[in-house]
């Protein structure tokens, strides 16, 4: 297909380098204040040459192919202070990363339009939301294996791996690693981590390795998406502790490549199992990285985005939408 000119913002930067591994040109809006999504390309993923950096005041003098929404506020708001009228009615997505947390079954979302494409991260999100007119489909999570590192387990201690658990409330289990922490040996990395005595943040290009040395992963968070940490965890081949709530429920199974349970009480017999047989924690940790492989492969994900890219802004039709004619009309000296 086409090389296409997508604008963006960045939100989930994990995500973002994943994605910019599709043959496509992506473009960030920038403001000086660096607000949220306005960050730009920042330091801390190695984002390749294909992700722009675009002040936002050239966004609406900017041609695109596609606008990507990642976030309720970009889409609600900000979309009326960049975009011109034509560029609104271009080819549009809005990925959502998170399940509804205003209700769980009944929140609309915002993304009301037969127009556009709502593109959930996974089928328990899509199985929540209330997706309303919008068109929807699932694009599962894709994560990097890394060839020259696995598993090894060496430390007799699990591993977290969430930034600012301490601050972010109930949901994302600050209680239950606590408690866990009570009954077996656990260590906390990420972004505010030392606030509960954990041990500060690990460059993402690094924790791969880091992590990989930890007999177990264990993800307390109640209701979330499938967070890449535990994609990325799966695929380096460690065994995954967490909760049977939502996607986790599918992609663990017990005893072959971790251990869920709603009972905390269980999934502590589990982490002491992992600590006191090695050999069992690398069996459970190579069933893991094979799902991985299978499910949660970069190839798999580059190539359903690029599916999707095509469906939603691949080559012009013969006769081209009014919509799309405006915007080549107003755009055609750039």
């Amino acid at each position: 297909m086409r090389r296409l000119r997508i604008l963006t913002w960045h939100v989930h930067g994990n995500y973002l380098w994943y994605l910019s591994h599709a043959n496509h040109d992506f473009y960030l809006p920038v403001k000086s204040d660096h607000s949220p999504g306005y960050g730009g390309r920042g330091t801390t993923f190695p984002l390749g040459d294909n992700v722009h950096e675009l002040p936002a005041e050239e966004v609406r003098r900017t041609s695109f192919d596609c606008i990507l929404y990642q976030h309720s506020d970009h889409y609600l708001n900000d979309q009326y202070e960049l975009l011109t009228p034509a560029q609104r009615r271009l080819p549009r997505i809005f990925i959502q990363h998170d399940p509804p947390l205003d209700h769980p079954t009944d929140q609309l979302h915002w993304c009301d339009d037969p127009g556009a494409l709502l593109v959930h991260v996974t089928p328990f999100n899509a199985l929540m939301w209330n997706s309303g007119r919008t068109p929807t489909k699932v694009i599962d999570h894709g994560v990097p294996q890394h060839p020259n590192l696995r598993y090894t387990g060496e430390i007799p201690r699990g591993i977290v791996v969430i930034n600012n658990l301490g601050s972010r409330g109930r949901r994302l289990g600050p209680d239950l690693f606590e408690a866990a922490r009570a009954e077996v040996p656990l260590d906390l990395v990420g972004m505010g981590s030392l606030e509960l005595n954990g041990l500060g943040e690990v460059p993402p290009t690094k924790l791969a390795a880091f992590e990989a040395r930890y007999r177990f992963f264990f993800n307390p968070i109640r209701y979330t998406s499938l967070g890449l940490a535990v994609c990325e965890a799966m695929m380096l081949g460690m065994p995954i502790v967490g909760l049977a709530t939502t996607e986790m429920a599918t992609a663990i199974q017990n005893g072959v490549t971790g251990f869920v349970d709603t009972d905390l009480g269980r999934l502590v017999t589990g982490m002491r199992h992992l600590l006191a047989d090695p050999a069992a924690a690398r069996r459970m940790g190579e069933s893991a990285r094979r799902y991985a492989q299978e499910r949660f492969a970069l190839a798999r994900f580059v190539h359903d985005w690029n599916c999707t890219f095509q469906e939603v802004a691949g080559p012009m039709q013969a006769s081209p939408s009014p919509e799309r004619k405006a915007y080549v009309a107003t755009h055609s000296s750039h």
